[in-house]
């Protein structure tokens, strides 16, 4: 590659290594993709003291996945993140779909102003792995440890013992949790014996990363059988350091050996973009792909994430975008569980929240998939219907399936929830990540969700309460006012909450409602509370 420099990190034989004497880490991440660093990263930050091991010594080879949504992205804000992956990334969020020669249908995934995140973001996975690496090493309480491969594990009722191969050799760990981020090829899961079912897709897609000046709009371009490749689709959109993303479908019988050859790709490449186009090849890979999940995220101490719990089709850019979110939603809990804050069971609603979240992921995919590559005649008449329609009649257009891109899956029937008993309006309901909004707080403008931090808050609108904390056993939230703590300027905020005079939201810790009201009474926001740590 000729943009960017892969760093070496260097192995380091630990303390307990050179002991002989396995010491018991709160928490151990297997995987330092992206996965296992932004856990390792919202672990540190929540106080669990966490080892990373991997058997590689670098960031990931190629750019591999490149497209970040708004929520991922506000989840690495509050990680202190969010900042340089905007400023290194290409931010967008207007996708293009043409059907042969013309355009079909466009949409724009963030059509309202007023959020700190732009709706998307394309960044290589080795910046993001980078960036992680490099914020991790500023915190205290975590460590990562390299060329450390994992052999197996056993379990007991409090913990995990783990053998792991370093070029010094084998020794011993011990951990009271082991999160798994070791991809959708992952030995962990082999190890508990996990399942991990779904359907395989008979079709094969090539990525060719180039590196060229183009006028290109830095928009998402998705083509059903255009001129340049006619019957199959592709796509094409930028990275950061003038490198462009083109995808095309290949079909099931091409030969993925041959296909990767630079004389086979060059003159797809030239087709598409033209011959007097100058460009350089970067990278390219060829990928068949699956939708599947693994059957439970918990099995006992050993706790799945990532694509070793669900894999998914490209389209949609659904795979890191949830992982984070697996992350965002185990941190908070296993912090309350290893600190005796919360029931055991707390962490039982992980595998119900996500593995809930993964099927809404796993259909949005497959539907996704079997739009672009249809499976039989009469599938692909309905599709070419679909998009010819499209151009002329609003009707068409959400029947136009090029990948529909990540957005949260609500937790609508958590256990963690609340009901509504009141009417509200706009789409803050129990179980759904909190919106955005500007915000003025001591004198300084800022955003909500920078606003609210990482603990349970409760929202009210109005007056202030005499409370200021409203506890719950050992869990303690605190209390902030709108128009007092949180100044609503622009009554964005207000907007988005319905927040009538007296509306009170709880919200947890992943930035997630809990419960809403349209008074502020103690006893039920006490009620609320112990719930939404399923005490």
């Amino acid at each position: 590659m000729n943009t960017y420099r892969y760093p070496k990190f260097a192995y380091v034989r630990s303390d307990e290594q050179s002991s002989g004497k396995p010491r018991r880490h709160q928490a151990v991440v297997i995987g330092a993709g992206p996965i296992g660093l932004t856990a390792a990263l919202d672990f540190a930050y929540r106080g669990i003291e966490t080892v990373v091991i991997d058997d590689s010594d670098t960031v990931s080879i190629g750019s591999r996945a490149v497209c970040y949504a708004k929520r991922p992205l506000e989840v690495w804000d509050r990680l202190s993140c969010g900042d340089r992956l905007v400023a290194k990334g290409v931010s967008w969020k207007v996708g293009k779909v043409f059907f042969r020669d013309r355009l079909s249908y466009q949409f724009d995934l963030l059509p309202e102003a007023d959020h700190k995140m732009p709706a998307m973001i394309n960044l290589q996975q080795y910046y993001l792995e980078e960036y992680l690496i490099a914020e991790l090493a500023k915190r205290d309480g975590v460590e990562l440890r390299w060329k450390h491969k994992l052999l197996s594990l056993k379990q007991a009722d409090d913990h995990v013992v783990l053998t792991v191969e370093t070029p010094d050799g084998v020794f011993a760990m011990e951990a009271d949790w082991v999160i798994a981020c070791d991809g959708a090829n992952s030995d962990t899961r082999r190890m508990v014996d996990a399942k991990f079912t779904g359907q395989f897709f008979q079709d094969r897609f090539l990525i060719a990363d180039v590196v060229m000046k183009a006028s290109f709009p830095t928009e998402r371009w998705f083509w059903f059988d255009p001129p340049f490749h006619r019957n199959q689709s592709a796509l094409l959109h930028k990275q950061a350091d003038d490198v462009w993303r083109l995808d095309f479908q290949l079909g099931w019988d091409a030969d993925p050996n041959e296909e990767k050859k630079p004389e086979k790709i060059i003159p797809r490449v030239r087709a598409m973009l033209g011959d007097d186009r100058e460009f350089e090849l970067e990278w390219a890979s060829i990928y068949q792909f699956a939708c599947r999940r693994v059957d439970n995220f918990r099995y006992g101490r050993v706790l799945f994430a990532g694509d070793a719990a669900h894999q998914v089709s490209p389209f949609g850019a659904r795979g890191a975008n949830t992982g984070v979110a697996d992350i965002d939603n185990l941190a908070w809990k296993l912090k309350l569980v290893i600190d005796g804050d919360a029931p055991l069971s707390l962490i039982d609603s992980y595998n119900e929240e996500r593995a809930f979240a993964a099927d809404d992921n796993l259909l949005n995919s497959t539907r996704s998939t079997d739009f672009i590559t249809p499976k039989s005649p009469a599938s692909r008449r309905f599709r070419d219907a679909v998009l010819e329609l499209a151009e002329d009649n609003a009707f068409a257009r959400p029947l136009v399936n090029s990948g529909r891109l990540s957005t949260p899956t609500p937790y609508v029937h958590s256990s963690l929830n609340t009901p509504d008993t009141a009417s509200f309006k706009g789409r803050m309901a129990p179980g759904t990540n909190c919106d955005d909004a500007p915000v003025s707080k001591e004198g300084r403008s800022g955003w909500f969700l920078n606003g609210i931090g990482d603990g349970f808050v409760v929202l009210t609108f109005g007056g202030r309460p005499e409370a200021r904390e409203i506890s719950s056993g050992r869990i303690r939230a605190r209390v902030a006012v709108v128009g007092a703590d949180l100044i609503d300027d622009k009554g964005v905020l207000a907007g988005r909450y319905d927040g009538q005079p007296g509306t009170t939201y709880l919200i947890r810790p992943d930035q997630h409602v809990a419960a809403r009201w349209r008074d502020f009474d103690p006893g039920k926001i006490e009620k609320a509370l112990a719930r939404a740590v399923a005490a």
